[in-house]
């Protein structure tokens, strides 16, 4: 995949009071494979056919999905739960460009990580390089460790919302001494996560690093769910900025971010970059 680097552009906001906070946009990398996808699939693909696994709305499935129609290789779906017809707009786009799709119930689902599982997958797409749902592992890890190095302006903090851990694994580990990352959980019940990313950084690096923590109390209700709060935080962020937010994933963490100023977690003069991981997700 081609190289992109995302502009780190500096939010006017007379929320921030003593802290100054930046904006990596990430989504406006990838030609179609939006911000962290993008990071996660640069290490992941190019060298031949695809299989992942994902929800029937999963943004890293179209994601893969357009990697394959622009680099010219094989993409195949397994999406958890009953198919549906007609498609969604989600999975619409990515049989449109080309990717193959396969349902699992759910019970069948929560056991993909297994070896039968698995073995059962490489029988049905021989020759398929398997990726894991929201595509973390250690190759979009070290995809992820590069952020850092590409924010030009002096900061302390970074912050960034947390799917499955892999975008919080590998930007915590191309941290700089000093420096400390947060990420936003946006499912319910995301104290998981943590062990996630340590295990995540321990495939990759060895060993987990110290300098990051994840924040819970910002799901609005868990994956996907909204509320008229987050709502309104969204449109209101529109107004000012020009920006629409992603509910998914990266309002939840500026609506966090704004709250923890808000509260006193950062001393005056903190400087701190939040990472937009992606824009809006397509029409439900």
């Amino acid at each position: 995949m081609s190289e992109a680097v995302s502009p780190v552009v500096p939010l006017e906001d007379d929320r921030t009071g003593g802290v100054r906070v930046w904006l990596k946009r990430d989504d406006l990398i990838g030609g179609g494979i939006s911000g962290n996808k993008w990071r996660k699939l640069k290490y992941n693909v190019g060298a031949g056919a695809v299989v992942t696994f994902g929800g029937a709305y999963s943004s890293h499935v179209r994601a893969v999905a357009v990697a394959g129609e622009k680099y010219g290789f094989a993409t195949a779906g397994v999406i958890r739960g009953e198919e549906r017809l007609p498609l969604n707009p989600v999975l619409d786009d990515a049989v449109r460009r080309g990717m193959r799709l396969r349902y699992l119930d759910r019970t069948t689902y929560r056991l993909k990580h297994t070896t039968e599982v698995l073995e059962w997958l490489r029988g049905e797409y021989p020759g398929y390089r398997i990726l894991p749902e929201g595509g973390s592992n250690p190759e979009a890890v070290r995809g992820c460790m590069e952020l850092p190095g590409e924010i030009t302006v002096p900061f302390d903090v970074i912050c960034c919302p947390v799917g499955t851990g892999g975008t919080l694994a590998g930007i915590a580990a191309g941290l700089t001494p000093g420096r400390r990352a947060i990420g936003f959980s946006a499912l319910r019940g995301g104290s998981f996560l943590n062990d996630e990313v340590a295990r995540l950084q321990r495939e990759t690096l060895g060993e987990t690093t110290p300098n990051w923590h994840i924040e819970t109390d910002y799901h609005f209700g868990g994956y996907a769910r909204t509320n008229a709060q987050l709502s309104s935080f969204i449109d209101d962020f529109h107004d000012r900025h020009g920006i629409l937010l992603d509910r998914v994933y990266v309002a939840k963490m500026m609506y966090g971010v704004f709250d923890l100023i808000e509260s006193g977690a950062f001393a005056s003069g903190t400087a701190l970059v939040a990472v937009v991981t992606g824009g809006p997700d397509l029409p439900r």
